[in-house]
C-alpha cells in the first residue's frame, strides 16, 4: 500500500450519513476531512498527512436521471485523487427507492466509473444497533439507545418514512428493483468459516456481493476481505452504511498500517447552544419531547404557512420568502438566548404532526418532487443558523434530520467539516471550514433522525 495514497474516499447520500462515516474514520485514527463539493488541490493542501476525504452529497433525495448527472462527475472526481477504496455511503436503514435516492442506480454509476467487477455492499452497523442476517436487515429504535430491535419492513419509524418507507427487510429483493446486477449474498455461516480458516473467498461472478454482520467484532474480518479485493493498481468501489469504515478502519489498525493515539479536543467551553430539528423520526420527536420537559424553549415554526406561499424558486437559500421567514425565527431564537433560555426550534413533533400532512398535500397540489420539503426546510434551517450567529456568538449549533441537512449544511455556506469529538455515536462534534460565513470555526453536531438516546439534545449543553 503506498504511504502517500488515499486510504479512502467516500461520497455520503446526505449530511448526516457523511459525518457518521467521517466519525469512524477519525475514531479509527485515520485523519478525514468532509468536503461539500469535490476538494479542488488548494483545498486539499491545507489539510496535512490527510488520508481520507469526504463528499456530502445529497443523493439521498434524488431522482435516478439527477443522480446520474450528480454522480458521474463526483466519482470521476474521486478517481482523480486515485484512492484504495471510494465508498458509496448510504443510511444504515437503507433508505431508497427505485425513483428516490436510488443506491442500486448508485452502484451502477460506480462500477462503470470504477470499472469494479464486483461491489462489496456491507450494511450493517452493529454498533449503531443495525444487524443483517441472512440478508434482512434488522434495526434498533434509536442509534445509541436500548430500542427494542423490528426487521426493518417492521420497524415503527422506517416502515413510515416519509419519502422511502421500509418495505421490504430483504436487501437483496429491495435493491433488485433498483439495479439488474446479480446480487450474491455473504452470509453468516460463509462469514463464520471464514473466521475460522481466513482465507480470500471468490467472489466472482457476483456483480454485488451483500455481507452479514451481527457483532461488531465480525466486522474486522469483513474489512479484511473487502481490501483484498483492492489492489494497488486500480480503486475498489464499495457501497453501504458506516460499517465499511469500521471494518476497514478496524482491520488496517490489526496490520498496524495506521498509528498514533487519538487526542479530541475540549469542547466543554461556555456559550450558547441552537437546535434546530427539521426531522419527522419519532426519535428526534421523543427527544424533543424530553428537552422541553427539561428546561429548553420550543419554537414550532409555521411550516404549513411557509407550504402556502412557497413556489419553485422560493425553495433555495437565495429566495426573499425564505430570507424573511429565517429573519423572523433568528430574532425569536436570539431573544430567548439573551433571557437565559435554550431554544429548540423544529418543524414537526413527529409523522403525526399535522404540520407534515399538510405540508404534503400542498407540495403535490403544486407538483413539487418528494425532495422539496428537505429543500425548503432544511434551507431555512440553516439561513436561522447564520442569521443567529450574526446576533449572537453562539457555541454550537446542532441540526437534526437526515434528508434536511444537506440542504440546511449549504444555507450555512459550509466548506468542510473536521472530527473534533465524539458525542453520540453516528452524531460526532465537528469543527466547520465556512469561510465569510458567521457558521465559520462554529461547533456543528448533524444527527440524523434515528439517532441518539432521548436526552441526545440535553447533552449538547454540557
Amino acid at each position: 500500500m503506498h504511504r502517500n495514497r488515499l486510504l479512502v474516499a467516500f461520497y455520503g447520500d446526505d449530511f448526516t450519513g457523511s459525518t457518521d462515516a467521517l466519525e469512524f474514520l477519525s475514531r479509527s485514527g485515520i485523519r478525514t476531512v468532509l468536503f461539500i463539493e469535490s476538494p479542488t488541490a488548494a483545498q486539499l493542501a491545507c489539510y496535512p498527512d490527510l488520508q481520507a476525504i469526504g463528499i456530502a452529497g445529497m443523493s439521498r433525495t434524488m431522482s435516478p436521471a439527477e443522480m446520474e448527472t450528480e454522480l458521474k462527475p463526483a466519482f470521476s472526481a474521486l478517481a482523480m485523487l486515485n484512492p484504495r477504496h471510494v465508498h458509496y455511503k448510504v443510511c444504515s436503514t437503507f433508505d431508497s427507492s427505485a425513483s428516490i435516492g436510488s443506491i442500486g442506480k448508485a452502484i451502477d454509476i460506480g462500477a462503470e466509473v470504477f470499472n469494479t467487477l464486483t461491489v462489496p455492499l456491507l450494511v450493517a452497523a452493529p454498533v449503531l444497533g443495525r444487524y443483517c442476517l441472512f440478508g434482512n436487515l434488522f434495526a434498533r429504535m434509536g442509534i445509541g439507545s436500548e430500542g427494542s430491535i423490528y426487521r426493518l419492513d417492521l420497524h415503527p419509524s422506517m416502515s413510515r418514512h416519509p419519502v422511502t418507507p421500509a418495505e421490504e427487510s430483504d436487501l437483496r429483493l429491495h435493491l433488485a428493483k433498483q439495479t439488474n446486477k446479480r446480487i450474491g449474498l455473504f452470509d453468516m455461516l460463509a462469514l463464520h468459516k471464514y473466521q475460522q480458516e481466513p482465507k480470500q473467498p471468490n467472489l466472482k461472478g457476483q456483480d454485488i456481493v451483500l455481507f452479514d454482520a451481527l457483532q461488531q467484532e465480525e466486522l474486522k474480518g469483513i474489512g479484511a476481505i473487502i481490501d483484498g479485493m483492492a489492489d494497488d493498481a486500480k480503486t475498489l468501489f464499495s457501497a453501504g452504511s458506516s460499517g465499511i469504515e469500521m471494518a476497514l478502519g478496524a482491520y488496517w489498525q490489526e496490520k498496524d498500517t495506521l498509528k498514533g493515539e487519538i487526542v479530541w479536543e475540549n469542547t466543554i467551553g461556555k456559550g450558547p447552544v441552537l437546535i434546530a430539528s427539521g426531522s419527522c423520526s419519532p426519535v428526534t420527536a421523543a427527544q424533543i419531547a424530553y428537552a422541553i420537559k427539561n428546561g429548553f424553549t420550543e419554537i414550532a415554526i409555521d411550516t404549513i404557512g411557509l407550504a402556502a406561499q412557497a413556489s419553485a424558486k422560493d425553495l433555495n437559500a437565495g429566495s426573499m420568502l425564505l430570507d424573511t421567514a429565517a429573519g423572523k425565527y433568528a430574532a425569536q431564537v436570539a431573544g430567548l438566548i439573551r433571557e437565559g433560555k435554550h431554544p429548540l426550534i423544529h418543524t414537526s413533533l413527529g409523522n403525526d404532526d399535522r404540520r407534515v400532512g399538510e405540508t404534503d398535500y400542498l407540495f403535490r397540489e403544486k407538483n413539487f418532487g418528494k425532495a422539496a420539503t428537505a429543500q425548503l426546510y432544511g434551507s431555512l434551517l440553516g439561513l436561522i443558523a447564520c442569521k443567529t450567529a450574526e446576533k449572537i456568538k453562539l457555541k454550537r449549533v446542532v441540526i437534526a434530520g437526515g434528508d434536511t441537512s444537506s440542504y440546511a449544511a449549504r444555507a450555512m455556506g459550509i466548506a468542510a467539516v473536521e472530527m473534533i469529538a465524539p458525542l453520540s455515536p453516528g452524531a460526532p462534534v465537528c469543527r466547520a471550514d465556512a469561510p465569510g460565513s458567521p457558521i465559520d470555526q462554529l461547533e456543528l453536531v448533524f444527527k440524523g433522525g434515528q439517532v441518539g438516546k432521548e436526552d441526545f439534545f440535553i447533552n449538547n449543553l454540557i
